[in-house]
C-alpha cells in the first residue's frame, strides 16, 4: 500500500474511532463516516466493501499485531521480551482492549458485538491451543475449546461493563487462576 492510501485508510480509521466516541457502531452511517474522514464515497469503497469490513480490518489489526512475532514496547505497556507465554499475551491483548476503551464498548454492546466476538474468537484460538490441549478433562476438544474462549470473552464483556477498573494483570491472573484450578479439582469433590 502506498503512502497516500495508507493515509486514506488512517484517516477512515480515525473518523471511525472518533464517531464510536459519540454512538455506537449500528448507529454510525458509511456516509458519516466518509464526511467525517473528508473522502468521497468512491474513495472509502475502494478501500473497504461495507462498514463491517472496516470494522473487521481494524480488529485484525489489533489482534494482528498482538499476535504478532516481533513486538516493540509501547506507551502503556511492553510485552516485547515474553510475548511467547499465554499470560502475557492475554494480558497484552487486555491492554489494547483498555487503550481502546471507548471504541470497544461502543462495539461490545450492540448488533457489531457478533462481529467483534467472531474475529476475537478466531484469535483466541490460536492463543489458547496449547491450554486447551492440557486439560485434562474428559470432554471433547471442540467443548474444552469453545469453554475456554467463550468464558474469556464473557471475562472480558464483564470487565469492559465495569469499567475496566481492575488492571489487565489482575483480570488474566484470576481467569487463569480460576481456569487452573477448576482443572485441578475436577473429580475432586471440591
Amino acid at each position: 500500500m502506498d503512502r497516500r492510501q495508507q493515509k486514506t485508510r488512517t484517516a477512515i480509521y480515525d473518523a471511525l474511532t472518533k464517531l464510536l466516541r459519540k454512538r455506537r457502531f449500528e448507529d454510525i452511517t458509511v456516509q458519516e463516516i466518509i464526511d467525517e474522514a473528508n473522502i468521497g464515497r468512491s474513495t472509502f469503497y475502494s478501500h473497504f466493501e461495507t462498514k463491517d469490513q472496516l470494522l473487521e480490518q481494524m480488529c485484525d489489526e489489533m489482534f494482528t499485531h498482538v499476535f504478532s512475532e516481533s513486538l516493540m514496547p509501547e506507551k502503556s505497556h511492553d510485552f516485547s521480551a515474553n510475548h511467547e507465554e499465554l499470560r502475557a499475551l492475554l494480558e497484552h491483548l487486555l491492554w489494547h482492549i483498555k487503550d481502546h476503551e471507548d471504541n470497544i464498548s461502543s462495539i461490545m454492546y450492540g448488533e457489531s458485538e457478533k462481529l467483534f466476538t467472531r474475529y476475537f474468537s478466531g484469535y483466541l484460538e490460536n492463543a489458547f491451543g496449547d491450554l486447551i490441549s492440557h486439560i485434562d478433562i474428559d470432554v471433547s476438544s471442540e467443548f474444552k475449546k469453545q469453554f475456554v474462549i467463550g468464558s474469556f470473552i464473557n471475562t472480558v464483556k464483564w470487565w469492559i461493563g465495569g469499567g475496566l477498573v481492575q488492571s489487565p494483570g489482575e483480570i488474566i491472573d484470576a481467569y487463569l487462576r480460576c481456569l487452573i484450578r477448576g482443572n485441578q479439582n475436577h473429580g475432586t469433590g471440591k
